[in-house]
């Protein structure tokens, strides 16, 4: 019998920096409901689902930062969340900013969790490529500061099996670079969650404006073909605090297909029944890593070691990348 989860992409439309952690959770608990109530198995939310995207503005006071931040989950704000899901019977992926207290010191992460059908923290990861910048450009309409409020994730590329599925997980700017989700798939991924928060423009590079969307979906689709999983990409839409985000929420199968999208800039759930089983024909025959992949070769087909760019910093790079 074949495999299947049915999955409730669930979009975020803005939150303004006036709304409560409460705000947010009831609207994240509606569309728990409507998820249930259309049979899905598993929803997932965005990046920072509990918060507007606060990166995109420049904070000074440390408090006020830290107030952005979770210390632990679930709290008190959150704990709705979890019990409604436990209650339901549903799954589900969770983005937020995470204050860690680990070893005596205090680290800030982009992290994300997933939550079995009864309530219970299966997984967690920490965003591993952080795109922006550090100091403030005073000449931007706005920040891109991840770089300045977040670690580098540190829990590396791990997969989960949940609900007869082996599960990742990669946060926005993850999505952009092969490795992730070449990594998610060599540990057995079937399905991973990418939440993002993308403004339609960049600053540094309003050239390529008009390809947010276009290189946002190549992205996905490549990872899912070239890696034989669905991608479940879930999105912050529309203005928030007079930034215009991407949207297009999507599920995108194993072959590459987009097989559902958000057709609003709003809370919007996005639902499909996701077959894990048409993952074998890519897993097993097209990209068979074991059969077909040659490794030793990847330097270069001349015999002599291919040249490796340096690290970037913040002297070299041209400190700009999208989210």
């Amino acid at each position: 019998m074949p495999r299947y989860l049915t999955v409730g992409a669930a979009q975020s439309g803005p939150i303004g920096r006036h709304e409560s952690r409460r705000d947010a959770v009831d609207r994240l608990i509606a569309m728990l409901r409507q998820a249930a109530a259309q049979g899905c198995d598993l929803v997932a939310f965005t990046e920072c689902a509990l918060t507007p995207f606060f990166p995109h503005w420049h904070i000074q006071d440390p408090l006020e930062l830290d107030s952005y931040f979770e210390t632990e989950l679930p709290n008190d704000h959150t704990r709705p969340l979890f019990d409604e899901a436990a209650r339901l019977g549903v799954g589900f992926h969770l983005g937020f900013a995470e204050l860690a207290r680990e070893n005596g010191t205090t680290r800030h992460f982009n992290s994300a969790i997933l939550v079995s059908p009864a309530g219970q923290i299966v997984g967690k990861f920490r965003k591993i490529h952080l795109p922006g910048y550090r100091e403030v450009h005073h000449n931007h309409p706005f920040q891109n500061l991840e770089k300045r409020y977040f670690d580098v994730g540190d829990l590396g590329f791990r997969t989960w099996r949940m609900q007869s599925a082996v599960m990742g997980i990669c946060i926005c700017n993850d999505r952009r670079w092969p490795e992730s989700f070449r990594s998610l798939a060599l540990g057995g991924a079937e399905l991973v969650v990418v939440g993002y928060n993308t403004p339609l423009n960049n600053p540094d590079h309003p050239e390529m404006d008009h390809l947010v969307s276009f290189h946002h979906q190549l992205c996905l689709q490549s990872a899912a073909y070239q890696n034989g999983m669905w991608v479940v990409g879930v999105a912050k839409a529309g203005e928030e605090e007079g930034v215009r985000q991407l949207g297009g929420t999507s599920i995108i199968a194993p072959s590459g297909e987009i097989v559902a999208l958000a057709q609003t800039f709003e809370d919007e759930l996005v639902v499909h029944q996701c077959n894990l089983d048409a993952v074998h024909a890519y897993k097993n025959d097209i990209f068979n890593f074991a059969a077909n992949r040659q490794t030793q070769h990847y330097q270069a087909i001349t015999g002599q070691t291919a040249a490796i760019a340096p690290p970037l910093t913040e002297e070299n790079s041209p400190d700009a990348s999208p989210s």
